[in-house]
């Protein structure tokens, strides 16, 4: 399939199980809680729309391999392409009635991420970028913000599960970026968040211990924005594994480093 094709599976599959999950927002349901860290909750929603994308992308794709938050990896052919998911990207937001969460759906093929798409089902924006392509929220061309001012700056960030363990010094980094001044939000859904820098909403985010299915899609729309995408040792980012984060405009990528990643 190339990756026009696998764009637009991915699409369809987002809007219909952002659809489920609009739906299902505010109502009575089932909520979990998995044994990793404390707020770690999964709702029958997850369930549903993971179900509802998978099936929907194994018709579009049948001989594809599938790695997402709630089932898990399903291998398939070894060259085929892999769909990373996540069917609700902010489900504790979810839970409580906050409506910010989105569906995220990428495609990748050799290890390289070939079409991203994340979906806000309450605003009914849809983020995508494909490739070479550019990245658009509801047709329109995303470019990462100009701003080079501290003082007109705004950013974003996010904390794991297991936040009081302090994981690569997430906690100090919050102080040390405060302290710097810096004027900070937190949205909890990563895929949001990375949407949000590649439409100039954000002029950065970063986050510790995200999952692939938390970045994926996002890290492409970013990058295909003009943004800049890095680990918090300034590498690359194997999407198929755990990983730090900072995605920022280009300019502010030096500086944030230095804060949160200083002893």
């Amino acid at each position: 399939m190339n990756t026009s094709t696998l764009c637009i599976a991915a699409i369809q599959a987002a809007l219909e199980a952002g659809e489920l999950l609009r739906r299902g927002f505010g109502t009575d349901f089932s909520i979990e809680s998995k044994p990793e860290g404390r707020q770690n909750l999964v709702t029958e929603y997850d369930k549903a729309a993971e179900e509802l994308i998978l099936k929907k992308l194994k018709l579009a794709a049948p001989s594809s391999n599938f790695l997402a938050e709630e089932s898990g990896a399903s291998p398939g052919p070894k060259d085929s392409v892999l769909w990373i998911i996540d069917p609700l990207d902010g489900t504790v937001n979810f839970a409580h009635q906050l409506p910010f969460f989105s569906v995220s759906i990428a495609a990748v093929v050799d290890g390289v991420v070939v079409a991203g798409v994340v979906y806000q089902p309450m605003l009914k924006e849809l983020f995508v970028a494909e490739k070479g392509k550019g990245s658009t929220c509801n047709g329109k061309r995303l470019q990462v913000t100009t701003n080079t001012s501290y003082d007109r700056a705004l950013f974003s960030t996010g904390f794991p599960y297991n936040a009081e363990d302090n994981p690569l010094g997430c906690i100090d980094a919050l102080s040390r970026a405060l302290n710097s001044g810096f004027h900070i939000r937190r949205v909890g859904s990563a895929a949001l968040d990375l949407s949000y820098v590649a439409a100039g909403r954000f002029d950065a985010y970063w986050e510790v211990s995200l999952q692939p299915w938390d970045m994926a899609a996002g890290l492409l729309i970013v990058q295909e924005a003009g943004g800049k995408v890095t680990n918090y040792f300034d590498q690359s980012i194997d999407v198929s594994e755990k990983s730090s984060l900072l995605a920022t405009n280009g300019y502010f990528h030096p500086k944030i480093l230095e804060i949160i990643c200083s002893k």
